[in-house]
């Protein structure tokens, strides 16, 4: 998103911190419904056309929105979407992108006031990585011909009671209901949503052998001084990284040896 579109997106974040900051609103229930909304308006793009046309009075779209959602939705929501469509938005499609992406930072929401955000960053790359292995089970999700209750009755095999009920309300949105994002890149920007609730990038970790706590807490350290920020690491082990260690921080990759210490990790990836 960029322009106008971006600002609204930012708006709207706002208002769902709030919401969800008050004791009163299930961060979960919120997120079905944001869900449902996208559903909506994905399927429905004249209404969505209405509701972000320029050339209409904010207002009176928020008039719309609530006149149709009202009674579909809890108040909380209702009133959320009514903000979204007073805003302008750079193209009608951006709406629903942002709609999802609220949906998802409601669940993820949910996890942290649960003390389970950790868990379920970790469930989300590790679920990725089962994909990435597996051609039969990625043409299985990502299979066009299948039916949707298929595709949800083959992730509750997988994750039902393995994994926290977010991770699979995430995963079973994100493959019943792609709206033309492939698996993989659907997975890397939950794990990055999932990275913002704590202000956290994500370094995907991948070594030769299982790093131990105290390189792990190292590495973090290391890495957190190059970037600024606070990093959540996802770590992979492969055997052919012999003898080393291979770092990825968003578009950058960084190779390294564990024969090399950790503590020298700051310098060398500065360097």
């Amino acid at each position: 998103m960029n322009g106008a579109s971006r600002e609204a997106l930012a708006a709207a974040r706002e208002r769902l911190d709030a919401l969800t900051d008050s004791t009163s609103v299930d961060a979960g229930s919120l997120a079905d419904e944001l869900a449902a909304v996208t559903a909506l308006l994905h399927r429905e793009v004249s209404l969505r056309r209405v509701l972000t046309d320029p050339a209409q009075a904010g207002e009176a779209k928020a008039e719309l929105a609530q006149r149709l959602l009202g009674t579909q939705v809890s108040g909380p929501a209702a009133d959320l979407v009514a903000g979204m469509v007073r805003s302008r938005w750079s193209r009608s499609r951006d709406l629903v992108d942002a709609l999802e992406q609220l949906a998802d930072t409601a669940d993820l929401t949910a996890a942290q006031k649960a003390g389970k955000l950790d868990d379920v960053e970790d469930e989300l790359f590790r679920f990725g990585r089962i994909v990435s292995g597996s051609t039969e089970l990625r043409a299985a999700l990502t299979d066009r011909k299948a039916t949707t209750s298929a595709k949800s009755e083959l992730l509750r095999s997988l994750l039902g009671g393995r994994a926290q009920s977010a991770t699979e309300r995430l995963v079973t949105r994100l493959v019943t209901a792609p709206r033309g994002r492939s698996l993989e890149s659907g997975l890397e920007s939950l794990s990055k949503l999932a990275a913002e609730r704590r202000d956290r990038m994500v370094a995907i970790v991948t070594s030769a052998v299982p790093l131990s706590d105290p390189q792990k807490r190292r590495l973090g350290a290391a890495l957190a001084k190059v970037y600024g920020r606070q990093m959540h690491l996802n770590l992979d082990v492969d055997p052919e990284v012999v003898g080393g260690i291979r770092v990825q921080v968003g578009d950058e990759v960084i190779n390294g040896s564990l024969a090399d210490r950790l503590e020298d990790a700051s310098r060398r990836l500065a360097s």
